[in-house]
């Protein structure tokens, strides 16, 4: 038996339903299912009975009941101690995120942070992988994810939008044949290649999103990007066309066991703040088109 069974099971307790205990513990309700169930699975009793209004503690649950209090109590006062000088906000904060989810996103605005928390030492942690919370590589990470690890508590706060961009200096120059720029990792043409540009020749290859966008910016031809990057460079035009839309979002993400960090809390609810902020960036509602 261990705390994080034992959080699941108080959660779904105290709300009655796997949705509501899905909003306490800020992951999805299949899986509080699916944890409560494992922690039944491993108990051999059954904690809850399944009722078409939500679910009800069985004995067995109401006998685990005042144990799991206790200790959770026991865990709560260990935090208290532990993370006990958070309360006066200072100390060190590691924050990760890519390049370009700075350089676009966060620090033009991350100076409203540090002047509101001047005791709170802000340390950037440039990443394009996911960074181990676990072991403190960062507290909070920034991620650019269609489903991020379940482990990690936090939000998707934007979806992302994707579009296709050229320079103006390249749109004004007459070609005879359109200039791709892809993923150095694109085996062959993408969808949106193949249907607005079945005829173009692949001219540059980037691993990287800044790269490409520089790639863009120098007039080598076009290329599918998020909109906060490139609408954030006034030479750039948007082509008029719709795309698949993607399933990937903006999340705002911290290791389960820093919830309660005063620090982490403030700094995370900023950082959703700042992107809800740019909502019409992210989403590609302030893009200039050819």
């Amino acid at each position: 038996m261990n705390w994080d069974d034992l959080r699941f099971f108080l959660a779904l307790a105290r709300e009655g339903t796997v949705s509501g205990a899905g909003r306490v513990l800020e992951v999805k309700h299949t899986t509080v299912a699916r944890r409560v169930a494992g922690f039944e699975e491993q108990l051999g009793s059954r904690l809850f009975d399944r009722m078409p209004s939500g679910y009800a503690m069985t004995q067995a649950g109401e006998n685990l009941m005042p144990h799991a209090l206790g200790i959770e109590e026991l865990v709560n006062s260990a935090n208290r101690e532990v993370f006990g000088m958070d309360s006066q906000l200072s100390g060190p904060l590691k924050l990760a995120a890519s390049y370009d989810v700075f350089t676009r996103l966060i620090t033009p605005k991350l100076h409203e942070f540090t002047d509101k928390y001047p005791l709170i030492e802000i340390e950037l942690v440039s990443s394009t992988g996911l960074v181990d919370l676990s072991s403190r590589q960062a507290d909070i990470a920034l991620r650019l994810s269609p489903k991020p690890p379940e482990y990690l508590i936090g939000r998707e706060v934007v979806p992302l939008a994707h579009g296709v961009y050229a320079s103006e200096k390249y749109l004004a120059q007459a070609r005879s044949i359109d200039q791709l720029i892809l993923w150095a990792d694109d085996k062959r043409l993408p969808p949106w290649a193949i249907e607005h540009f079945p005829d173009a020749r692949i001219y540059v290859r980037a691993s990287e999103i800044m790269t490409m966008m520089e790639a863009v910016k120098n007039h080598l031809g076009w290329a599918r990007m998020p909109c906060y990057v490139a609408d954030a460079e006034p030479t750039l035009r948007r082509l008029d066309v719709s795309l698949a839309p993607s399933d990937w979002g903006v999340w705002v993400l911290s290791h389960a066991d820093l919830r309660t960090t005063a620090r982490v809390r403030a700094c995370r609810e900023f950082l959703i703040d700042i992107i809800e902020q740019q909502r019409t960036l992210i989403e590609g509602l302030n893009s200039r088109y050819i």
